[in-house]
């Protein structure tokens, strides 16, 4: 099989099967989302969701987060993964939003990342969901099935594997395959033990050749 025809098998099964993957951090506008994907950096999206509401309800706005201190965040969300970081990370950003971006959540990734907190995978999130734009988010999920199923070869960065799986996936549909490829990650191809027998994707895999053979 070839490159193409891995990427045409596997694209037509995801729009045959998933055709609606959207992500699964609960949020009501481009803020909150920002928020909640800042929050979620190596943590569960089901952890983020329980932090979140109360969060939410307090600091709604980025004019109410920029001027809160670090006391009263960190308290709401401090059964997240490294949640002193995180909590500067949110109080600087907003108060970046406010400074410099008009209270608007920015649309490029080269302002977005300016933001505390924000990387390369957090703004490719936020410009494919917020504003439905081109953009390949790389997490440990989808650098991993990417990886194994053999979109992407020889990457030893996310940024390789965004190059790779942008130059191969039609511009139109690269914000929903980002979340094709984290939630197959996240239910079938799990990082131990992946459940390859009833995954839709084996005929086309490289990992699940491997183990046959």
């Amino acid at each position: 099989m070839t490159l193409k025809e891995r990427y045409d098998y596997v694209i037509a099964w995801f729009i045959k099967n998933r055709p609606n993957a959207e992500t699964e951090l609960n949020y009501t506008n481009p803020f909150e989302l920002l928020t909640a994907v800042i929050l979620s950096a190596q943590c569960t999206d089901k952890r983020v969701n329980m932090v979140t509401p109360r969060l939410f309800n307090q600091y709604p706005t980025p004019e109410k987060l920029a001027v809160a201190t670090f006391e009263e965040v960190e308290p709401l969300i401090r059964s997240v993964t490294f949640a002193n970081n995180k909590t500067k990370h949110l109080i600087g950003m907003a108060n970046m939003l406010v400074e410099r971006f008009n209270s608007k959540v920015p649309d490029t990734i080269e302002d977005l990342i300016q933001l505390p907190g924000v990387g390369r995978k957090t703004a490719n999130v936020i410009i494919s969901v917020v504003y439905n734009l081109p953009g390949m988010a790389v997490d440990t999920h989808v650098f991993r099935v990417s990886a194994r199923i053999g979109l992407t070869q020889d990457c030893k960065t996310p940024l390789q594997t965004e190059q790779q799986l942008v130059a191969n996936i039609p511009e139109e549909l690269l914000a929903t395959a980002h979340h094709w490829l984290i939630l197959h990650g996240r239910y079938v191809c799990v990082a131990r033990n992946p459940k390859c027998t009833e995954c839709g994707l084996k005929e086309a895999c490289l990992y699940f050749e491997k183990l046959v053979k």
